[in-house]
């Protein structure tokens, strides 16, 4: 199927860090706002005709085509009650992304036949202008092509015209350093949420064995550091271990509750037997606790011998690797 270029969802020999690249490089060529396109609520809002005589295009084979309009008309269970989908697509359906990118490469074309730098993941789509009045035409010009052409709304709240560093794009954002280069950051909501889940796992009152608490951030952080080491930002993963670290001695310390247990596991590191009846007869709260001479008595070397994966170092082998 002949789709543009400038889309990268769900394609062979293409990912999403293509996608953001390609979006710096646009930026770097001096094309510095941004028009971010957030359909609203798009595999719940697909008008079925309008779909189907996309896929008509490409697909001559009508039993294929009667099997895609089964697909999409199948229905789904509400509490044990199957009810039929007169629109939308099956979100986390296999045949979902390929249907959105049929769908959307009327918006592609119409984007290209007017000159516009864009990239575009099935439904998250970026376009790259000088100005922000020219911004501001692209999105009058295309919310009216989706509501008109492909009945599909734009969310006002989540569509905007702006800079590139004030908007996020697949999880990433942008910021200019020196001389102008521009570099790949977190978004701040992907900050956020990545924290809510680690505060979620270390939960101090979770009943939970440390040795288990750090077997879900392995495989948890494994696979987001796996795709996040795009950004060009080495101390966010820094200040981030070290966040992390700290919620991890907070629920030791709470486990070391008695102050006899806190006697012998604080001797058990080799701190100095001051330091151990200070910390051991302690009132301050948890949090404090997990700062201090505690950092240095459970810092790196302690963490790792205890097996908890480096973000740091298993950022700068991602990168060396890419």
């Amino acid at each position: 199927m002949n789709f543009s270029e400038a889309s990268y969802g769900f394609r062979p020999g293409r990912k999403a860090h293509d996608a953001v690249k390609k979006a710096r490089q646009y930026v770097e060529e001096g094309y510095e706002w941004a028009v971010d396109l957030d359909i609203e609520k798009y595999f719940d809002r697909v008008n079925h005709d309008i779909l189907m005589a996309r896929v008509a295009r490409k697909v001559a084979d009508k039993r294929v085509l009667t099997l895609i309009r089964r697909y999409l008309r199948a229905g789904v269970m509400v509490n044990g009650v199957v009810m039929e989908t007169a629109e939308g697509t099956p979100q986390g359906g296999p045949l979902s992304p390929l249907l959105a990118n049929i769908l959307l490469d009327d918006l592609d074309k119409e984007l290209e036949k007017r000159g516009h730098k864009f990239v575009r993941y099935a439904d998250d789509c970026n376009i790259y202008v000088k100005s922000k009045r020219a911004g501001e035409r692209v999105m009058e010009n295309h919310r009216n092509f989706l509501q008109e052409r492909l009945k599909l709304k734009i969310n006002e709240q989540k569509s905007a015209v702006d800079r590139p560093w004030k908007l996020k794009f697949l999880g990433f954002s942008m910021y200019k350093h020196k001389a102008g280069v521009i570099l790949i950051r977190l978004a701040p909501q992907t900050i956020d949420r990545v924290k809510t889940k680690i505060r979620e796992i270390t939960a101090r009152n979770k009943p939970v064995s440390m040795a288990e608490r750090i077997e879900r951030l392995n495989a948890y952080l494994g696979g987001w550091i796996g795709y996040f080491a795009l950004a060009d930002t080495p101390s966010i993963f820094k200040n981030l271990e070290s966040w992390t670290r700290r919620r991890l001695r907070m629920c030791l310390w709470k486990q070391w509750k008695r102050v006899r247990t806190r006697y012998r596991e604080l001797r058990a590191l080799g701190l100095p037997e001051w330091v151990v009846h200070e910390f051991a007869n302690a009132r301050k709260g948890l949090w404090r606790m997990a700062h201090g001479p505690m950092n240095r008595a459970l810092g790196n070397t302690y963490w790792q011998s205890q097996g908890l994966m480096s973000l740091t170092e298993r950022y700068s082998y991602l990168r060396q690797a890419w």
